[in-house]
């Protein structure tokens, strides 16, 4: 018997029957239509082996980010399975059934293989100082040149604002620091903290158009060490201060405002309201924050990423999605009004394909700088976050609340006129 025979019963059931996509195997057997857009490529026996020691989404990860499994052609076609069967789950009894038919022909022999050096291996607390430095040194301090090819030139890591589908990722992603700006009505010689300021792309912005005076902190050795340069760089060293700092530390209160642009993933329910009292405590009376983060729809289960998933290993280990309905109730719980939410879940979708399109189109420098694994993670986990948000599985929302001053918010009377022309 070879492989996809073997392994058909199995393959039918994760992909769908009539399967889609081609899928080949080390032995040369195949399923599937030939003229497929997509290819999934079972390149050794050893694919099969981290599927029996680690049963679903974990094992086909380690077995993708080693190159026992590749994918060849449209990725968006393989994705587009996992966006239209969410709830397939295989079980450990239905992968040793395939094991079995392959031990037989003697294609396979079950082994413990050690994951991939690039899954996150995290010690300590969850959500210690400790642990979530460690988490924040796993994701962004890879290599700033790395981020440059993915990001464009604005290094700005978080969903860009987009005027039409065909605007350029540059583009949008300077409208979207003015949207953010406009949105806390900044004023010349305001002092404003950006909690998580990645590269310091919001905080220059916000000192050069607005005349804000701006501290940035990050946990990101890499992160820090050029976002001073490129302050420097910018002309604003004399407004913006780049600091290499837990948001915990934070204690030279008081601030105008506070923008959480893009790290808010890393904040994890137990310290929810820890976080936005804090942040609370920092500003001023009518000071203003606009928090930006992903978050989950209702009813599509706990926040945590599983703890055996492809994303928690590969990717934003200990990262945990909020639902925003549970994210204005904490704000408010925290002391703050809140008075504006939008959602930009549409604008994350175009984003994410950019920084996919970018990074296939440097294909070969990308994996010199980070390695072939570390590029195979990244490869899917864009195109495979594009299509959750473009499915709403994913949301984006921006909150602006204000720390109200006896009633006395600041904010406009309407609406329309909340952020500035």
């Amino acid at each position: 018997m070879d492989a996809a025979n073997a392994l058909a019963p199995l393959i039918r059931r994760l992909a769908g029957d009539p399967l889609p996509i081609r899928v080949e195997f080390w032995d040369g057997s195949g399923m599937g239509p030939v003229d497929s857009a997509a290819t999934v490529w079972f390149r050794t026996p050893q694919a099969l082996q981290r599927l029996l020691t680690a049963p679903g989404e974990l094992g086909l990860g380690r077995a993708y980010v080693a190159g026992e499994i590749d994918l060849e052609g449209d990725v968006d076609a393989v994705l587009t399975i996992g966006v239209s069967k969410p709830e397939v789950r295989i079980g450990p009894t239905e992968w040793l059934a395939a094991a079995r038919s392959l031990v037989s022909v003697g294609a396979l022999r079950p082994r413990l293989l050690p994951p991939p050096p690039e899954e996150a291996r995290l010690r300590g607390r969850r959500h210690s100082r400790e642990r979530d430095a460690q988490a924040i040194r796993h994701h962004y301090d890879l290599s700033n040149d790395f981020y440059r090819i993915v990001l464009g030139p604005t290094l700005t890591y978080s969903c860009a604002y987009f005027s039409s589908p065909n605007s350029s990722l540059e583009d949008a992603q300077t409208d979207k620091n003015e949207l953010i700006c406009r949105k806390l009505r900044l004023q010349p010689g305001e002092r404003i903290l950006d909690v998580g300021c990645g590269w310091g792309t919001l905080a220059i912005h916000a000192a050069a158009h607005h005349g804000a005076r701006v501290v940035g902190v990050t946990l990101s050795p890499r992160q820090a060490e050029l976002a001073e340069k490129r302050v420097a760089e910018a002309g604003v060293a004399d407004r913006v201060t780049i600091r290499l700092q837990d948001e915990r530390d934070v204690d030279d209160a008081p601030y105008d405002a506070i923008t959480s642009v893009g790290m808010f993933e890393h904040v994890g329910a137990v310290r929810l309201s820890e976080y936005f009292r804090h942040l609370f405590e920092l500003l001023r009376p009518q000071g203003r924050l606009l928090n930006h983060g992903i978050s989950r729809p209702p009813g599509t289960g706990h926040q945590r990423f599983a703890r055996r998933s492809f994303i928690d290993s590969y990717v934003f280990p200990d990262g945990e999605l909020h639902e925003v309905g549970k994210v204005v109730s904490t704000m408010q719980g925290s002391g703050f009004e809140v008075r504006d939410v939008e959602s930009l879940r549409e604008h994350y979708a175009l984003t994410l394909r950019r920084w996919v399109a970018n990074l296939e189109a440097n294909a070969k420098e990308a994996a010199a700088l980070v390695g072939e694994g570390r590029y195979r993670v990244w490869r899917l986990y864009m195109a495979a976050s594009a299509r959750m948000f473009e499915a709403g599985r994913l949301q984006v929302h921006q909150v602006l609340a204000v720390r109200s001053d006896g009633g006395r918010s600041g904010q406009p009377l309407r609406r329309g006129d909340m952020v500035l022309p």
